[in-house]
């Protein structure tokens, strides 16, 4: 089930406040527990609160804290984008996401609202937040000063823009549309848009367009003098009372704000009579005016009316206080019930609730992107926790990050090395290093060393493995390192920053070997592509496997595809796709898509294939319009080692992907291999799929 809405839009002052009370009365009725999250609020006054968290979780109780339903100010977003840092900030609201989606059935989140500094960005901001949550979108616009044509082309760009990045776009709105075009502009929205989108319009509703006295006393910084119990007065329209009282009265409306200068007194006592007065209209307010107050006397006898509306003095004069008026956009406050129940009534009237209701239940979210899939790499590992040992003390990088891995909290870590080299090292890098909470070995002085040499000396003295050569294995850290993992004193193992494959791999095979339903150990790539996550394999083992090995490496690496969390949608690459290409290769590769299909009749796969109908769906669709897996797939296994090697290279370095492996595949325990060329990020994360894939065992 899905479990979150995006409320988007592209535009200021669209009303996407209605859309997001609306929402959420209709969720709260539907499901036991919803939660409110808006990732980027304005700026607030420190030990304020943004307005629109306050008015949604006080007024339907939400429990949650206002530090956990927004992440960062728009003004702290734009200078974390100067510094090229918006990645960051996608994890910190990746975070604070994933802990609502684990307390809610359901989770609302609301998007930018386009004031101030930043709207350039916030558009881009919107669509790549709701992609990276993985959650679909309902996109909310404004009909205000547009043509049918405009509004009509203005929501088409919005849903563009995320459709173009594949997030869903479930419904779009069309809001303060005149009650007249609410048809016409339905109707064409349905013509522009596809089917299956979900199109209504709602009309322009004036008692939520105009301000409460309570918004025009707070814009125009004013001194309330009467009617403090009735600043929430919604005003419908407003008029300046400068003509004799008995012309005035005649330009009443209903909710009148009656702006006058203060010495005006006749105005100010008529217009109060006539709000008694069962022949006029009732007014909403008294703004006062020129920095005049009425005179005592008067000022006695409105004291003495009863009830009063809200009369409030400002400084400036008439005509710059109604031209302040008239710019005042309204906004929903928590204490506005009125105002918040117009808006929910609304919403209902207007939208088809149980069309919206059955899309966001049924939603099933396709793909993974990379921040996420780093996201729940964090959080698996942590659930349980293991402990990996780096054989490779020596090397900076390993030491750095280990550092980081301890701050993270995320695995228990081993170093192999000098202990006073380490420290050393520790030392001239500056880094944070609790030595409380890590085990430097040297394997010579360990407790653990006679046991190692004599366990390693009967599972190889078949292999005329001396008790001598055994020991002075055991003194090189990958085999002690790998020893450790058969022993059980570490569940994994990563190496490779300054070793060999081979030097990496060898004491694996020799004695932690391979598992009983595999023969062949191969490896795997997760390539964070810019809006996907992909499994490459197998691009660092076999040179040249043959049509069994290829087969066991494809439905390895799907099984692996799944446990990470990724379907497994399989290609099988070649220079051809389907059946017209011929050459021992091709027909390597077809003969071993035809044993998965055996061997696995549950997995998705097509073979042989081109990468560019494999990845690319209008390609895919072209070549191979009947596949499943065409222009979708999300497990790639190459032919040989040349082919793998060279493909993961260039789409890395040519896309700036991240390439996060590679990860072995068929041993009995973790053992994973690095690059030589490896950063400290690429160990962090080899160290935590190696803890992922101990968990599975």
């Amino acid at each position: 089930m899905n479990k979150a809405i995006y409320i988007a839009t592209s535009e200021q002052n669209s009303g996407k406040s209605i859309i997001t009370l609306g929402l959420m009365s209709m969720l709260i009725g539907k499901m036991a527990k919803v939660g409110y999250f808006r990732p980027i609020v304005e700026d607030f006054e420190e030990g304020g609160f943004d307005n629109h968290i306050e008015t949604v979780i006080g007024h339907f109780g939400l429990d949650i804290q206002f530090e956990d339903a927004y992440v960062i100010t728009k003004s702290k977003l734009i200078k974390k984008k100067n510094k090229g840092k918006l990645g960051e900030v996608l994890d910190l609201i990746i975070e604070k996401y994933k802990k609502l989606e684990e307390r809610f059935d359901f989770v609302l989140v609301e998007g930018t609202s386009f004031t101030g500094e930043g709207t350039v960005i916030e558009l881009d901001m919107n669509v790549l937040i709701a992609k990276n949550l993985g959650i679909p979108t309902i996109i909310v616009g404004s009909g205000v000063g547009k043509t049918l044509e405009e509004l009509i082309d203005s929501l088409y760009l919005a849903y563009d823009s995320f459709k173009v990045k594949d997030v869903e776009v479930l419904a779009v709105i069309a809001n303060k549309v005149q009650p007249e075009n609410i048809e016409l502009v339905t109707n064409g929205l349905k013509k522009s848009l596809p089917k299956s989108i979900l199109v209504n319009s709602i009309p322009l509703i004036y008692n939520l367009n105009n301000p409460t006295v309570q918004e025009i006393v707070k814009e125009l910084d004013a001194k309330v003098l009467f009617g403090s119990a009735h600043l929430n007065n919604q005003t419908g329209n407003f008029s300046v009372g400068a003509m004799q009282l008995c012309n005035y009265l005649l330009h009443l409306k209903e909710n009148s704000l009656v702006i006058t200068p203060g010495d005006r007194a006749d105005i100010i006592l008529g217009a109060l009579q006539a709000n008694e007065s069962l022949n006029y209209p009732t007014i909403s307010g008294i703004v006062l005016t020129g920095n005049i107050l009425p005179e005592i006397s008067i000022l006695k006898l409105i004291e003495g009316l009863s009830p009063i509306v809200p009369i409030i003095a400002v400084e400036e004069g008439t005509y710059y206080i109604t031209n302040k008026i008239g710019s005042i956009k309204s906004k929903i406050y928590a204490n506005n019930k009125q105002k918040i129940e117009i808006s929910i009534t609304t919403f209902e009237k207007y939208v088809d609730l149980d069309n919206l209701a059955e899309k966001l239940i049924t939603f099933e979210a396709e793909g993974m992107t990379p921040k996420m899939f780093q996201y729940n790499l964090v959080k698996r590992a942590r659930q349980h926790r293991k402990h990996i040992v780096l054989p490779e003390g020596n090397d900076e990088r390993i030491i750095i990050a280990a550092s980081q891995l301890l701050t993270m909290d995320v695995v228990d870590i081993s170093i192999i090395g000098n202990k006073k080299q380490i420290e050393n090292k520790i030392a001239e890098l500056g880094l944070s290093f609790d030595f409380s909470k890590i085990k430097i070995i040297n394997p010579i002085e360990s407790e653990h060393y006679d046991d190692y040499v004599n366990t390693y000396y009967e599972l190889r003295k078949a292999k005329n493995v001396t008790l001598g050569m055994a020991k002075d294995l055991m003194e090189d850290v990958s085999y002690f390192g790998t020893m450790m993992v058969y022993k059980g004193h570490a569940d994994g193992m990563v190496s490779g920053a300054a070793h060999t494959t081979q030097h990496t791999i060898l004491p694996a095979l020799q004695f932690i070997k391979t598992k009983p339903n595999s023969s062949v150990v191969s490896s795997i790539f997760f390539m964070c592509l810019e809006d996907r996550v992909s499994v490459f394999g197998d691009c660092a083992i076999n040179p040249n496997p043959t049509a069994e090995q290829l087969a066991e490496i494809a439905i390895s690496s799907a099984d692996s595809s799944l446990a990470f969390g990724i379907e497994p949608k399989i290609a099988m690459l070649s220079y051809s796709s389907g059946s017209s290409g011929k050459g021992d290769e091709v027909d390597k590769v077809r003969a071993a898509t035809e044993i998965v299909r055996i061997k696995r009749p549950d997995l998705k796969i097509e073979g042989p294939i081109q990468y560019d109908a494999a990845v690319d769906m209008a390609v895919g669709k072209s070549k191979m319009p009947n596949s499943e897996v065409a222009g979708q797939a999300s497990v790639l296994i190459f032919p040989d080692l040349n082919t793998g090697n060279n493909t993961y290279k260039a789409v890395q370095r040519e896309t700036g992907a991240l390439a996060i492996g590679p990860m072995l595949q068929g041993l009995n325990k973790p053992v994973n291999d690095l690059s030589r060329g490896c950063t400290v990020d690429d160990i962090i994360n080899t160290v935590v799929i190696t803890a992922i894939q101990a968990q599975g065992l």
